[in-house]
């Protein structure tokens, strides 16, 4: 194997969703994906208090695999912790090691920022109190929220569900946002474990508004930094870089 160009390095919430069944590969070979992860039990703010603490553990073990970037992934962990820790989280992070810090949270921000998406509908699988926690995350970033979906989810249901389960209900929810709120800018689908990457394409054509992910989000910043290549077929956002 050729020696990578670069070294994406993210922290997962949890082995599970640390190694996906029939994850569509985003990034050139080229671009090595190394991959620790905090073990959280779940969501709430103690699970997600008790997961920070393998924070540091594993962020040395990115740096030791020669990470040239470092993504802490999951919405819910973002959102529990606040934007503004997020934010000293990542400064810190930067200082200790030389890398490029970054949050699945702070990429969404920047993605909706860079589409000029103001105004969002959410389709969430999430309990209403991630929700709130979410919805608070993005007004800090001065993004309204005008509608949000509910599917009563915690981690552990989360983790559990199937690929099929997953996609089936990453369309229903986008359909219900978008039908609570017809005049948004961009529709928001937060969660990595539920493989909404495949609706994506779909539902922008069905509404003719970007579809925004995760995984989409944690992509798009290596496009736009020049690391990575633009991605045709799995959204407007990586078609456009």
């Amino acid at each position: 194997m050729p020696n990578p160009v670069f070294i994406a390095g993210t922290i997962y919430p949890h082995e599970k969703v640390r190694n996906p069944p029939q994850a569509q590969p985003l990034l050139p070979p080229e671009i090595r994906h190394v991959t620790a992860s905090i073990d959280i039990k779940d969501y709430t703010a103690e699970g997600v208090e008790e997961g920070m603490q393998r924070y540091w553990s594993c962020m040395d073990a990115l740096v030791r695999e020669g990470a040239s970037s470092i993504t802490l992934a999951g919405l819910p962990i973002a959102s529990q912790l606040g934007r503004p820790r997020v934010l000293d989280l990542l400064a810190e992070t930067a200082r200790r090691t030389g890398a490029i810090a970054d949050a699945h949270g702070e990429a969404v921000v920047a993605a909706l920022q860079h589409l000029g998406a103001n105004r969002i509908a959410i389709a969430s699988r999430w309990s209403e109190t991630l929700n709130d926690a979410l919805v608070a995350y993005l007004d800090h970033a001065g993004i309204e929220v005008l509608a949000v979906t509910s599917a009563n989810q915690w981690a552990r249901q989360s983790f559990s569900m199937s690929i099929e389960e997953g996609i089936r209900l990453a369309f229903q929810l986008g359909r219900e946002a978008m039908r609570r709120a017809p005049d948004a800018q961009a529709l928001l689908l937060p969660g990595g474990a539920w493989r909404s990457l495949a609706v994506v394409p779909i539902l922008e054509e069905d509404y003719d508004k970007p579809v925004v992910t995760n995984r989409i989000a944690q992509t798009w910043r290596l496009i736009h930094a020049g690391v990575a290549p633009r991605v045709e077929g799995w959204g407007r956002l990586l078609a456009v870089g």
